[in-house]
């Protein structure tokens, strides 16, 4: 049978990435607590594609990935990337890998225990070098320090969202930086709470009262201050209670060279 794909293309038009996306997979991915953690993820992987090839074989990026699924993916991500690149015949590959990630939580006066859900992903290229970032999405209670500060009875607030995308030298726990998003917001947020519950993280809140700039800038002096990060960027947005708008804010850094921040 004829190899259409590799057929010769005259336009002399390069591809950056070619491949698959929204493949729906169960994966394995290292979790602090228990080891292991099975969920299903949705990658996309793709290849660059030089000019003179019509396209690429789709079919092998499937082939690849059955081979490690069942692996610890995030351990396993360079040498993923390495069988993509030789399967394709390709100088760069991708992989973006984002998935739900569960964590045991205990209320905080009850001692409730339920499952919280957070948003992960990987996302990882394969050329001269390799790199990974790994990024959560963490959910959070923030109260208006200006409202607290002009109102007699109590201050709005409203659940943010608060995005950590990370570049390290050593191996960093995603429950660490959930924990590091969760202590700088005005309260973390828990699926299961009984009244005595609801009462502490209502107080909770009033007494630590957050912008979404109080939020990115703490976050950005605890990631800071962790030398297994080379940069980050951090994001905070709040689905404001009293305004049909959301408040935004957003800092990007970089280590610079001998460890100097920049």
């Amino acid at each position: 049978m004829n190899d259409i794909q590799s057929e010769n293309d005259d336009r002399r038009i390069g591809i950056d990435k070619v491949g698959v996306r929204s493949v729906r997979y169960p994966i394995i991915v290292s979790d602090r607590a228990s080891e292991t953690q099975s969920t299903v993820a949705t990658l996309d992987i793709t290849v660059d594609l030089p000019h003179h090839h019509r396209g690429t074989h789709m079919s092998r990026f499937l082939e690849v990935l059955s081979r490690f699924h069942r692996e610890t993916f995030i351990d396993k991500l360079p040498e993923f990337l390495a069988e993509v690149r030789r399967a394709l015949d390709a100088d760069r590959a991708f992989v973006h890998i984002s998935f739900p990630y569960f964590i045991r939580k205990t209320a905080p006066v009850s001692g409730s225990k339920s499952l919280q859900v957070y948003d992960c992903w990987f996302d990882a290229a394969l050329g001269d070098g390799y790199e990974l970032r790994i990024g959560v999405d963490v959910p959070v209670t923030t109260l208006c320090p200006c409202s607290r500060e002009i109102s007699e009875r109590g201050a709005h607030n409203q659940r943010s969202q608060v995005r950590v995308e990370l570049c390290y030298e050593r191996f960093i726990w995603l429950e660490e930086i959930i924990e590091t998003v969760e202590s700088c917001a005005s309260c973390e947020l828990w699926p299961l709470l009984k009244r005595e519950d609801e009462r502490w993280v209502t107080e909770h809140a009033y007494d630590n009262p957050r912008f979404v700039e109080d939020i990115v800038r703490e976050v950005t002096l605890r990631l800071q201050a962790d030398e297994r990060i080379r940069s980050f960027v951090v994001e905070s947005e709040n689905m404001e209670s009293i305004h049909s708008h959301n408040a935004y804010a957003r800092k990007a850094w970089v280590r610079g060279p001998g460890g100097a921040d920049d």
